[in-house]
């Protein structure tokens, strides 16, 4: 006889485990073999009501921000996802419609980047909704892009928007901001749309492996995100303000309100790639990214020394924060 949970398994998420090695979903662990001359790239990252999502946010859209966030990471090293493991902690009373939404919304993505489900466990918790990815792709042998690896001289790249998830996240906290900002509906639902259901630049992730000096994807904030590539690579940076590639709605309300630069410069959520090359590398790039139809844009330099990076503003000015990052602890 089925135990309650083998039952919300089979009806929720076996239609998830398409691949040969996930067996069905009908044992303990799983296999994959990646292709002759490639590696696995690894990464697991959890999301939790009340920090990563609101409580009240679709859940098909909690499903697709627990997966794209694994990707943005992936994509960052220039893999190419091929799996992924799902824990899922549900409160007691946890809605079936709530169930059937969310699987719905993880097998649409698994289906759209090809990244099924290949196992994983579900349990119960007196907490908040809580979701870990373990995700995995694949790479040719030793071109991983890390963090280290940028040298003064190297351009300095985003790929998309900055500030579009964090901004979102105001409004979804503050209505009132959409007024306040002028805010036209769809701008507001783009800002919004960012927050909940971030884009993984998976499209340009193999540009970057054959192009980029030093890589990681920008999920805390850029200017925090870029210090640590920075750290570990021994370098500093410079970067300008007028430079960031910001949305149709993210320019209006930084317009409206200035000091919003700091939410788009240090809030999170943006899940796009942050990467840096070596300037006879940039038209290359560029060409590569464009045909992905991914947007690129050059920010700043890497420079020589240990200091923080600096954000210089339209005054010429070093533009200071209270933090440069979001971080849980």
């Amino acid at each position: 006889m089925q135990s309650g949970e083998d039952k919300l398994i089979a009806r929720y998420f076996k239609p998830l485990a398409t691949a040969e090695g996930a067996l069905g979903l009908r044992d303990d662990t799983a296999f994959y073999s990646p292709p002759e001359g490639h590696e696995l790239v690894l990464t697991a990252d959890a999301v939790v009501a009340g920090v990563h999502f609101l409580s009240d946010d679709p859940a098909d859209c909690v499903a697709q921000k627990a997966l794209r966030v694994n990707l943005s990471d992936l994509a960052a090293k220039g893999a190419t996802p091929v799996g992924c493991l799902l824990t899922l902690a549900l409160p007691s009373g946890t809605p079936e419609r709530w169930l059937e939404t969310f699987a719905g919304g993880l097998k649409a993505d698994c289906e759209l980047f090809a990244c099924p489900v290949f196992g994983g466990d579900t349990v119960k918790t007196d907490g908040p909704v809580s979701i870990s990815i373990f995700a995995f792709g694949v790479l040719p042998r030793g071109t991983m892009v890390q963090r280290t690896g940028a040298k003064a001289g190297d351009k300095i790249f985003v790929t998309g928007t900055i500030g579009d998830g964090a901004l979102g996240l105001n409004l979804l906290r503050e209505p009132a901001r959409k007024a306040a900002w002028s805010l036209a509906d769809p701008e507001a639902k783009h800002l919004i749309d960012r927050y909940r259901v971030p884009q993984p630049r998976v499209a340009v992730a193999a540009a970057v492996r054959t192009h980029a000096s030093a890589s990681m994807d920008v999920s805390d904030g850029l200017i925090g995100d870029l210090a640590k590539l920075c750290d570990v690579s021994g370098v500093s940076a410079r970067i300008e303000a007028k430079s960031l590639p910001l949305s149709v709605g993210a320019r209006r309300a930084l317009s409206s309100e200035p000091a919003l630069i700091e939410s788009i410069a240090t809030g999170g959520d943006d899940y796009e790639i942050l990467f840096t090359l070596a300037p006879d590398r940039i038209a290359s790039l560029r060409e590569l990214a464009a045909a992905a139809n991914v947007g690129v844009t050059e920010i700043g330099e890497i420079v020589e020394g240990h200091d923080p990076p600096r954000m210089i503003g339209t005054d010429g000015a070093t533009l200071t924060f209270v933090r440069s990052s979001f971080s849980h602890f």
